[in-house]
């Protein structure tokens, strides 16, 4: 929001327009097109007279503007400090080259025996929004991915090459078990899962589809891409589908659309505050789309599938228990004080 509302879609379509302007005099099919691409479809009924007509004096009849130099849209003050919070997020360190990342000490000295990879604050005139300590993430697992772990930064990163490159890997994996195997796979993408904090890799053999946690990894390595590994084609991972009714109070109906913004859904529309909601998902994620969904309280109640429901129900009791639980022995305690 701190981005969106200060400069909308407008403000970009219109600066999109003034370079091309700063260059050349631009028509109106080419505004026609940059207002399409950079805004919504009727937005070409607002901006267009209101440039043309000279009601925002930015541009002359010619298709010139006034202007000298190309519109720069400055960040705020505001903007700057949260830019440098999430640049600290170790899962920014998984993105960044050796280059773009600092190494300091445990006292702040670079010389210091134990080193610490960090990111540069992108703005070190600016101070950090929040640190990581101003919050606590309440809903969501606590084994997530080591991710300030440098072997774990490795074949993050030998990961990341394999995909742009478009190479196969070799790679060694712990399986639940412990056990090690050796498996040869071509990527395909990389899944981040919100509830667990974990990614895991997507990749195909010519006989089988392969789902790989990345903290498994023990080792890996780029290799070529053998024929067998592209003889059938890729296929989607499995989706099942959920279906829900929402109450919106709330906001309820925003909440959800934007909580799972990520998902293939579709919202119908029953009354003035009752919607059903569809959504598709990977069956792997399954137990995430629970608590997801259990999140939202009495406002949501699944319809379909059975099994589904079954879930929610049975995980509804498990947490009933556990809170039971905890009560008859903070009672018992109490008795025993007394």
């Amino acid at each position: 929001m701190i981005f969106s509302e200060l400069y909308s879609a407008y403000y970009n379509a219109v600066a999109r327009i003034l370079r091309e302007a700063v260059s050349h005099p631009v028509t109106t099919e080419e505004m026609r097109r940059i207002i399409a691409e950079n805004a919504f479809d009727e937005s070409a009924l607002a901006i267009l007279p209101a440039l043309s007509e000279s009601r925002w004096p930015l541009l002359r009849k010619d298709g010139t503007t006034p202007l000298h130099a190309a519109p720069t849209m400055p960040l705020t003050k505001l903007q700057k400090e949260w830019i440098n919070a999430i640049s600290q997020d170790p899962r920014m360190l998984l993105f960044l080259k050796g280059t773009e990342m600092a190494e300091t000490g445990e006292d702040g000295d670079a010389d210091a025996e134990t080193h610490e990879a960090t990111v540069p604050l992108p703005y070190p005139d600016e101070k950090v929004l929040f640190a990581k300590e101003d919050y606590c993430v309440f809903d969501r697992y606590a084994d997530g991915d080591p991710y300030e772990d440098p072997a774990y930064r490795a074949h993050f990163a030998t990961v990341l090459e394999a995909l742009r490159e478009k190479k196969a890997l070799r790679l060694e994996v712990r399986n639940r078990y412990g056990h090690l195997m050796q498996i040869t796979t071509l990527p395909s993408h990389l899944e981040y899962s919100e509830k667990d904090d974990k990614f895991r890799l997507f990749g195909r053999a010519s006989h089988r589809s392969d789902i790989i946690n990345l903290a498994r990894i023990d080792s890996c390595e780029l290799c070529e891409v053998e024929p067998w590994m592209t003889e059938r084609k890729q296929t989607r991972p499995h989706q099942d589908q959920v279906v829900f009714d929402l109450l919106d109070e709330r906001k309820a109906l925003d909440r959800v659309m934007l909580h799972f913004a990520h998902f293939e859904r579709r919202a119908e529309k029953l009354d003035e505050k009752n919607y059903r909601v569809t959504l598709l998902y990977d069956r792997n994620d399954e137990t995430e789309m629970v608590i997801r969904l259990l999140g939202f309280g009495p406002l949501v109640r699944v319809r379909e599938p059975e099994h589904f429901v079954d879930l929610m129900r049975e995980r509804l009791l498990k947490q009933q228990a556990l809170d039971q639980g905890t009560l008859d022995q903070q009672a018992m305690e109490r008795s025993e004080a007394e």
